[in-house]
């Protein structure tokens, strides 16, 4: 059964070692079992200058601007979906009455289910359903209390970082989308609501 890695809290791990820190699971409990103090390796307690996209490591694969289009055109269809069955619903509920008011209603709603949606996915699974469909994921990026500078976090994601990093997400947009393009110019593919929220966009190993 999938569970959550002892060492760095990320989940699922589904093997015997885990996909975001690279620790041998059984190892490591079987190390604290028997108190044996587990130290960081020398060569990332040495001070570097190295980008930390120049650091060969798995789990900095950024996720690129056209794969994240492809992404967005999923879940853009999944909410246009949803959006659809809840006017129906609503429209059958009310026997076709006030189709204004139903109407109105149901963008509401509708809006809301875009910001739930996204913030709820994000912060359980780091994905939503697009992003499940290509393979990527979102993470927190940034410098880790106990590492070097250069050495990024790539955790799960908190709710509240989840939630700003939709609300930042807005701005990405009403900026004529430059923020979004931002991951096509960018080396680490960040765009303007991950620079904001701490988080980057990567590549399932």
């Amino acid at each position: 059964m999938a569970g959550a890695c002892p060492k760095c809290g990320w989940q699922p791990v589904d093997g015997s070692a885990c996909p975001r820190c690279g620790v041998d699971v059984a190892g490591y409990l079987a190390e604290l079992a028997a108190g044996v103090p587990v130290a960081i390796p020398a060569a990332l307690e040495r001070p570097s200058a190295i980008s930390p996209l120049s650091v060969a490591r798995p789990d900095l694969r950024p996720a690129g601007f056209w794969i994240r289009v492809v992404a967005v055109i999923i879940d853009s269809a999944v909410i246009l979906v949803a959006q659809a069955i809840l006017y129906v619903v609503a429209s059958m509920v009310f026997d076709g009455r006030s189709s204004i008011a139903i109407r109105g209603a149901a963008q509401v709603f509708g809006a809301m289910l875009i910001a739930v949606y996204s913030v709820l996915f994000h912060w359980r699974w780091g994905q939503t359903l697009g992003k499940m469909a290509v393979d990527i994921r979102v993470v927190t990026c940034r410098p880790t209390p106990t590492s070097p500078g250069w050495l990024m976090d790539s955790g799960p994601l908190t709710l509240g970082c989840a939630a700003l990093r939709q609300l930042a997400s807005v701005l990405s947009s009403v900026i004529l989308g430059v923020g979004y393009l931002m991951a096509g110019l960018r080396r680490d593919k960040r765009a303007l609501h991950d620079l904001i929220a701490g988080t980057r966009v990567e590549r399932l190993p």
